[in-house]
Order: structure tokens, then sequence, then C-alpha cells
């Protein structure tokens, strides 16, 4: 298994040591999921590590329930963790850890260092440290009445916690002066805007206008740049250049992303409660997907895990969280593009959404304030064309094209998708701000 000759290597042992360790390290998902429900009654427990973590309230035991189950059974995880391989359960376990210890002050410090530990696990969480930072720097840096009131043994604490987990991750790289190498790996602006498959972002859609207006320009009298017409549907990574529209820098991604994260920290500094904390995570974590460089379409998890653990908390929240249960699970089909995995990731997909829904729709309490009603209509509509797109992309366009237009599919899903994230994400705002 360790004498890799060639890209294409596999064999029947390096599959079953990657399934059994995927499955293994979802041990820590579970035990996090536990933590959040926190449903043992076992003295032992609370008095040790369980002590730092607030039981939740007994008329939130069935969300919390549903919400976990919903995570645990997510097919966002069967299709990336499972079947197209990766450890995402095992990261998204000590993120939800991280934000249960964070729920009393006690377990604060813990939880920082642990973020800290699952940045170096992987950078990708770098798009939630925004929210981590200024939480952990309001509730415990500085006192609950002044914010000149520095708790100056709480950022030693904080820094030498963090401070101990870099070195430890990056030491071996300063040492052997890779640090030049490992940069330019995790940030590889050279790839481009988009993926090869678009992620269903704003550049999704923005993709996806230019092709429209290529159509449109010769009678809109609209300049074409003929060099760029196939540069965002060839299916390669590398830059992207839009034929009609302006191109996009990494600067003006990065100015996009802070100023969509900024009103939500503004409101967590204000306001900083442990639902506040987990809302502006969500929202971080949908601007840094929205507006970032180069997002793959598996990052919709990052919106989606911190989500599910809010969306039950009225059916304001659950009416934000319906299109983006939809669109970020749909969005991950290509992935799977065989015929044994059609019915995989389809049907379970369909099943999950079907019981889970339906399920949050009936434990889901009644808001105080009253629903958007347009966001409600938006969110029903938005699921029904949901059938159709499905049917067509994986079934009808191939029976009707064959092998013709293979990208006709693919861009239909992650616009259709990025359709989905968006109103989602409007949604979520109006709620965060209202409520």
């Amino acid at each position: 298994m360790l004498q890799i000759q060639h890209l294409g290597y596999d064999s029947w042992r390096t599959i079953y040591f990657q399934r059994a360790t995927v499955l293994l390290s979802e041990s820590v998902l579970i035990y996090a999921l536990y933590m959040y429900e926190n449903v043992s009654n076992d003295a032992r427990l609370q008095l040790t590590f369980y002590s730092f973590v607030q039981s939740s309230p007994p008329s939130s035991k069935k969300q919390s329930h549903a919400a976990a189950v919903s995570i645990l059974l997510s097919p966002g995880l069967l299709i990336i963790d499972h079947i197209h391989f990766q450890y995402n359960g095992f990261l998204y376990g000590i993120l939800i850890l991280s934000i249960v210890l964070a729920r009393q002050e006690s377990g604060l410090l813990a939880s920082g260092v642990l973020f800290a530990a699952l940045l170096c696990f992987k950078h990708i969480y770098l798009y939630l440290a925004p929210a981590y930072f200024v939480y952990l720097l309001r509730v415990y840096c500085l006192g609950p009445r002044s914010i000149f009131d520095i708790r100056i043994l709480n950022c030693v604490r904080l820094a030498a916690g963090i401070g101990i987990v870099a070195a430890l991750a990056f030491g071996p790289f300063v040492y052997y002066e890779q640090i030049p190498q490992l940069m330019s790996r995790l940030f590889p602006f050279s790839r481009g805007l988009c993926h090869a498959y678009w992620a269903p972002n704003v550049w999704a859609m923005y993709s996806f206008t230019d092709r429209v207006l290529i159509l449109f320009a010769p009678y809109l009298k609209l300049p074409v740049d003929t060099e760029a017409v196939n540069s965002v549907t060839r299916g390669l990574v590398g830059d992207t250049s839009f034929a009609v529209l302006p191109n996009i820098s990494p600067r003006m991604t990065f100015i996009l992303t802070l100023s969509a994260q900024t009103p939500a920290l503004i409101k967590l500094f204000l306001s900083p409660t442990w639902h506040t904390f987990i809302s502006t995570l969500t929202l971080c974590g949908y601007a840094s997907f929205l507006f970032g460089w180069h997002v793959h379409e598996k990052a919709i998890l990052l919106v989606i895990i911190p989500f599910s653990l809010l969306a039950l908390k009225d059916r304001r929240y659950l009416g934000a969280f319906r299109p983006l249960a939809v669109a970020g699970h749909v969005s991950l089909f290509p992935l799977l593009f065989t015929a044994m995995e059609f019915p995989v990731k389809v049907v379970y997909t369909i099943l999950w959404l079907i019981v889970m829904l339906m399920v949050f729709d009936r434990v889901a309490p009644a808001s105080e304030k009253a629903r958007v009603f347009l966001l409600d209509r938006f969110s029903l509509l938005y699921i029904a064309v949901a059938i159709p797109l499905i049917a067509y992309c994986s079934l009808i366009h191939q029976l009707v094209f064959g092998a013709k237009y293979e990208f006709l599919p693919l861009m239909f899903i992650s616009s259709y998708s990025a359709l989905g994230v968006v109103g989602s994400w409007v949604g979520f705002l109006v709620v965060f701000f209202t409520s």
C-alpha cells in the first residue's frame, strides 16, 4: 500500500484501510454530537469532562436530538467521506466539540485551543476564524461589563495554548525552511476563481450570466473576449477568464468576503451570546463560500453543519435552512458520476431530505416574530423545482443528448444550487438581524 508507483494506483488493502479509518475517525463526530445533546445522567461523566458543558434545556431536547441525528446521517458526509473518501466527519466532530465547549465560560479556553488544532488539520476552517476571534476576545479576554476591562491572565492562557498548537504543527516546516512551500499550497491563488465544477456560489451565478451574455452579445453590441469563451466551462483547474463580464481578482473576493462577514461580527461583539456565536459562525461560512476564491463544492458543509444546530430554534430559522439543505446536498451530486453510485446518492439524499425536513417541521417551535411570507414561498417553490431538475440532470439529459453538452447539466445544478444558497443566506440574514 505504501509503494505507490502511479496516480491510478489502488488495491483492496488501501480501500479497506481508507474506509475503516473513516468509520473509526467518525467516532469523534458521534462523541461531539452526544455532548451537544448531553442526555446522559451519569454523574461520573458530569463531574469530569462533561462539567464543561451546559445541558440543553428540557424544552429543546427533541430539537437537539433531531439536529444531532441529521448531522450524523448527513448525505453530505456519506458522499464526501464514505464514497468520495475524506475525513470530514472527524473534522466536523472537532468543530462541534469546540462549539459545545464554548457554551460555558469554563470551556472557552479548551474551545479556542481545540479550534486552533482544527485549523492545523485543515485550513479551510480559517473561514470561521473571525467568529472565534471576536467571541473569545469578548467573552474570555475582556470583562463582561466593560471592554476596557482586559483579563490579562486569560489572554496569556489563550495565547499560550494557541502558540503551543501552532508550534507543534508548523515547527518542523520552520526547521526545514519549508514555510514558503507550505503557504503556496495552502493558498493556491493560481488555480483560478472557479473550481473545474462551479461551486454553487455567487461566482457560479456570475459565470452563468457570462455564458448567457455571450449568446446575446451580438444583439446587445457587447464586446466578447474570444479567448475566454471556453475558460469557465472547459472542466480544468486554472485561471478563469470571463468573455463579457469583468474578471475577478483574489483581492476583490477577499474584500467582498470580509464585507459580508463584518455586520455579523459587529453584532457578535455587541451581543456575545452562544446562539449569536453559532449564527455568526454560520454567516462567516456563508460569506466565505459565496464570495471566496476557488471555493470547492464540499465547502458547503461549513454552512450546513453549524446551521443545523440552529435550524430548530424556531420556524423562521427552519424556513431559511430548507433551501440550504436541498441546494447544498444536490450540489454534491456531480462528485459521484458513475452509474453504480447514482442510486446511492439520489435515493439516500432524497430520503434524508424528506424524513429530516418532515421531522424538523414537526419539532420546530413557532417563532415569536412574524415570518416573512416571500421567504417561505421561495423555500417551497425552490424545493418543488428540485425534483424535475434532478431528473433531467441525472437521467433525461443523457438519454436525449448522450455524451454531448456534458457541461450543461453541471451548469444547471450549480446555478440552481447557487440560487438556493444565496436565497437561504438572504433569509438567514433577515432572521439574524431581526431577532
